[in-house]
């Protein structure tokens, strides 16, 4: 059991073109959210397709491939860690936010080979 960490693997689609900021430091981060897909049969046969959806987070480099090749609708691929975080609203309300933070990306649906990156 010590060999288990906190590991994330998703395939869908880019949700919304994805946004980046550059930090006073110079590092980019880059936040969109990913659409994953599942197909199943209902117990009356009837085929069903839920979506779930994801807040995603890159940094650095893998933020600007991202930002340059992975705009709204692509298929992707994301490897990173589960993370929790909470913030306050200007008007006071506290929200919590669980997101992927990506260390490995690889750019599906393109002609040819995949493109790895990252």
């Amino acid at each position: 059991m010590s060999t288990l960490r906190n590991k994330v693997q998703l395939i869908g689609n880019v949700g919304n073109e994805p946004e980046t900021t550059v930090l006073e430091s110079g590092k980019k981060v880059t936040r969109f959210s990913l659409a994953t897909n599942e197909n199943y049969r209902n117990d009356k046969g009837e085929k069903v397709q839920t979506t779930d959806w994801h807040n995603i987070v890159a940094w650095g480099k893998t933020a600007e491939i991202i930002e340059q090749y992975a705009g709204k609708g692509k298929q992707i691929a994301v490897e990173g860690k589960l993370t929790s975080r909470n913030y306050e609203t200007k008007e006071g309300e506290k929200r919590y936010i669980t997101e992927v933070v990506v260390n490995e990306l690889v750019l599906l649906g393109f002609k040819g080979d995949s493109e790895k990156a990252a």
